[in-house]
């Protein structure tokens, strides 16, 4: 991503003005991805790390790259809703980037604790592509059942939210998690193995069967 791929926006939210950053490949977009910061309340931004790698993923497959701050953050106006309001954030930056680059291309959802909750909402309005939850803050807050095709993916010493947690939640769904040993919730020093392990299931995921 350098600035000549990045825009940046102020979108209408519900609650006001919200600061949105588009990373739009020179070629045309696969699809948008659509990425959620964690806890507006703990820190969350649009910069938190593991959204940035996420947006730096998507970019690199070829997807438009939509990541934003929630109401009460940054320059976005309004303040925090317990991720109500946050999914009607979120929809709107995705009405904007779809405005923008195509109502047509497919949609990922992709979100980072807090902002994994909020995309299981946006889910259930949205009819998308996958999704990819990194840290999914299950327990914490009522996170729904999701696709069987979602991509979860969790520290095994993660302490904001027990790997335990994320396996019950995940149990009941039969639905697999990638966990990285070793590992906290922000992924200290594993940003590029992060990538590497999307990019690379992704990649099987999306070829074609011989």
């Amino acid at each position: 991503m350098t600035p000549s791929t990045t825009r940046r926006a102020k979108v209408d939210g519900p609650s006001g003005p919200l600061e949105v950053v588009l990373n739009i490949p020179e070629r045309p977009a696969e699809g948008i991805a659509l990425v959620a910061h964690p806890h507006s309340l703990q820190g969350g931004t649009l910069d938190n790390k593991v959204v940035q790698t996420l947006a730096k993923t998507f970019f690199s497959l070829g997807y438009a790259a939509a990541r934003f701050n929630f109401r009460g953050v940054g320059a976005s106006a309004g303040s925090f809703d317990e991720g109500v309001g946050e999914t009607d954030d979120a929809l709107a930056v995705l009405a904007y980037a779809k405005d923008s680059l195509g109502d047509a291309l497919p949609v990922v959802l992709a979100g980072f604790s807090f902002g994994s909750y909020v995309q299981t909402r946006v889910a259930q309005h949205v009819a998308a592509q996958r999704m990819v939850l990194v840290g999914p803050a299950v327990r914490r807050f009522p996170v729904a059942k999701v696709a069987a095709d979602t991509l979860v993916i969790h520290g095994e010493e993660d302490d904001v939210v027990p790997l335990a947690d994320v396996l019950a939640w995940a149990r009941p769904q039969q639905l697999p998690i990638v966990v990285f040993p070793g590992c906290g919730h922000f992924f200290h020093g594993r940003l590029p193995q992060l990538q590497r392990v999307i990019s690379g299931m992704w990649k099987r995921a999306t070829q074609p069967t011989p």
